[in-house]
């Protein structure tokens, strides 16, 4: 078990990090506008087990040596970044699954994988998130203790924190939606959407 003066530190300082606008609140947001936030769960999903996974790999040391290979690193978050910028020219221009249709009474057809492997690449492939949690976590480690139970503890936390915030977020952007919901303001919640997606594109790449 985890102590309370350690969570009633832990808690505040995760729930700061992840309430501060970044990479994964924006896609949500993103997509809470343009897909509205039951599909949005989709890529909370997959960045929920992403941001898990880095979580697990820091407390358990392996975090380190991924952050020695710079160069797995370099071509996954290219990858990704270059995927999502794409999407976002694509919202911009108000063509393909992710863009608000001009029809507002329908609804964007983005796949269920296509989502979750949004939320999952963008947790994982941002070495800046690697790093974080390599800083984060050991702090909060009782070296005497057994650790499965521990970092079982705070990955819990981390992820039910994380899951509200993005849930906020998504919220905001669907609620976006609906105040500039007119159909000859379509374009413009596209063009808005699209670029915030580029900009979580570019800020993968340049992560």
């Amino acid at each position: 078990m985890i102590s309370l003066s350690v969570l009633s530190v832990f808690v505040p300082t995760f729930l700061l990090v992840s309430l501060t606008p970044g990479m994964c609140m924006t896609l949500a947001m993103v997509l809470g506008m343009t897909q509205g936030v039951r599909r949005t769960l989709w890529m909370m999903i997959g960045e929920l087990v992403g941001v898990g996974l880095v979580a697990v790999a820091a407390g358990a040391g392996v975090a380190t040596l991924m952050l020695s290979q710079p160069a797995l690193f370099a071509v996954f978050k290219w990858l990704g970044g270059a995927y999502l910028a794409y999407l976002g020219v694509m919202m911009w221009r108000s063509r393909g699954r992710m863009a608000i249709p001009d029809n507002l009474e329908s609804q964007g057809c983005a796949g269920r994988r296509e989502l979750a492997m949004q939320g999952f690449v963008t947790a994982v492939a941002n070495p800046k998130g690697w790093a974080f949690f390599v800083a984060l976590l050991p702090p909060f480690l009782d070296a005497s203790r057994p650790l499965a139970a521990q970092l079982g503890a705070l990955v819990s936390i981390i992820l039910t924190i994380e899951f509200v915030a993005l849930l906020a977020y998504a919220t905001g952007g669907q609620t976006l939606r609906h105040l500039l919901g007119q159909a000859d303001k379509v374009r413009l919640l596209n063009r808005l959407a699209g670029t915030l997606m580029i900009g979580v594109g570019v800020w993968l790449i340049l992560g």
